[in-house]
């Protein structure tokens, strides 16, 4: 059936005007919704959930809040407002217009910058698939559905992309977007962070902290991006990832709270007495950043990129903040430093910064990553206890890279495999750690309840209370 766009998928690209492109979506959008239904969240589809949805990009109409079931949200695409006789703002194309079609000679390069983005949106919904099932509160489930549906809604704004500017090639790859599922053996998603399981809510507030800050560096990148299109497309899914930060800051710091709520209570920093009590001791806990930490800055890639390189050089993906960075925007010789293992030892060089592209970017995920500890650390010290959450090293686990060949341990010294077996249960979750997360994953669904692990949220929801019924199960 023909598709109201202006009423059932807001958008601003003038969708109407473009009988091509309409068709193309028409029948992309049921392989869409067979998808949500087999691979979306789990039981879920017929929750009425308090759901923010965007109907347009200005301020007064990107966020209207309203009770959605999930099949029925609004999936949009929108881009921000063009800028002006925008320009190029680096590369070998500095100071040229903006480009408003895909150059021919770097067509595959942008399809692919475009598909490797829009192949995580939909993997993460496919990893949290069944999370709603042991929810710590209603407050919690509403948030794990938001993302899930702005996760959506960032894959129709990729899909919006390809079809419209890729012709047949673009059709094909939105196709496969929706084949591809994380963790399969066969068709698994193209990042491997993306293909690791999602198991209980511990995960899922270190994932959407750590790997959906990734996705934070990487969507403002394109946003620098030379086609426009996909600049301005950025631009506007940055205003919803930022939630998605938010859920998994505040998560993991509720956690904290409760944890050192508890030991106060019991007078005791015993791990196993906290977990006897029902919360998760703070060691645990730094065993999970350790994990999803370091699993999140191997997305960043190699330390040294001639692909990230050419993607600078012709203007396809710019640094974070590009146009506030000072120097030539072009990286004539520039230097930056880098992190290598060399002869049993870490050392830092200074190498060539157009090769360190990713590094750069590495460098500032690792610096916004840190103030959350800090914020963390700040609750730990206001309750007397003495513990420090940290950071690894970023050489510590890393699949890819320079440091992919080495043992590194937390504190950034290089050890023997056999220090690293001795070791390698104090700093990195354990199966057991998972089963006893897993034990405690009980859900609460009374409007207002909290699961013994976590603390209550200080405000609700769009000037809701924290009990309101943020998730309705049965329709009124």
């Amino acid at each position: 059936m023909p598709v109201d766009y202006n009423e059932r998928i807001p958008n601003n690209v003038a969708l109407t005007e473009n009988p091509r492109l309409q068709r193309a979506l028409e029948s992309w959008r049921p392989n869409y919704l067979r998808w949500w239904n087999d691979q979306g969240p789990e039981g879920a589809q017929d929750f009425d959930v308090y759901l923010r949805t965007a109907i347009s990009v200005e301020s007064d109409g990107w966020a209207h809040f309203g009770y959605v079931k999930m099949p029925d949200y609004r999936w949009g695409i929108f881009l921000a407002p063009p800028q002006a006789e925008r320009t190029i703002s680096f590369g070998d194309h500095l100071g040229e217009p903006a480009w408003q079609e895909v150059p021919g000679e770097y067509r595959s390069s942008l399809r692919r910058l475009i598909v490797t983005q829009g192949d995580t949106e939909p993997a993460s919904v496919e990893q949290q698939r069944q999370l709603g099932s042991t929810c710590p509160s209603l407050y919690d489930l509403r948030n794990l559905f938001q993302i899930n549906v702005e996760e959506g809604r960032h894959l129709w704004a990729m899909v919006y992309l390809l079809h419209a500017y890729f012709g047949r090639d673009g059709r094909e790859e939105a196709e496969m977007m929706l084949e591809r599922h994380s963790g399969d053996q066969d068709k698994p998603r193209i990042l491997g962070a993306f293909n690791e399981k999602t198991p209980h809510w511990l995960a899922y507030f270190m994932f959407t902290y750590f790997t959906d800050r990734d996705g934070k560096y990487q969507l403002a990148s394109l946003a620098e991006s030379s086609f426009d299109p996909l600049a301005r497309t950025c631009q506007f899914m940055l205003t919803e990832e930022a939630h998605h930060m938010f859920v998994g800051e505040t998560g993991i710091m509720r956690i904290v709270q409760r944890t050192c709520e508890l030991m106060n209570e019991l007078k005791t920093d015993a791990p196993e007495r906290i977990r006897t009590a029902g919360a998760i001791d703070l060691p645990t806990l730094q065993r999970f950043i350790n994990f999803h930490y370091s699993v999140s800055i191997d997305l960043f890639g190699q330390e040294r990129s001639t692909n990230a390189a050419n993607y600078f050089t012709t203007g396809l993906k710019g640094r974070y903040r590009e146009t506030r960075i000072s120097d030539d925007h072009r990286l004539v010789d520039t230097t930056w430093p880098v992190y290598v293992p060399k002869d049993d030892v870490i050392v830092c060089e200074e190498q060539p910064a157009l090769l360190a592209i990713n590094e750069r970017l590495r460098d500032d995920y690792i610096t916004d990553s840190q103030r959350g500890l800090d914020r963390w650390n700040k609750t730990i010290q206001q309750h007397g206890i003495d513990y420090r959450l940290t950071l690894p090293h970023r050489g510590f686990y890393r699949q890819i890279g320079a440091f992919a060949a080495v043992c590194v341990s937390p504190e950034g010294d290089i050890v023997s495999k056999e220090v690293w077996a001795d070791h390698v249960s104090d700093w990195l979750p354990t199966e057991s750690d998972h089963e006893f997360v897993t034990a405690l994953m009980q859900p609460v669904t009374a409007p207002g309840a909290m699961a013994t692990w976590i603390a209550q949220p200080p405000r609700g929801i769009n000037g809701q209370p924290t009990d309101f019924p943020y998730v309705r199960f049965l329709s009124n």
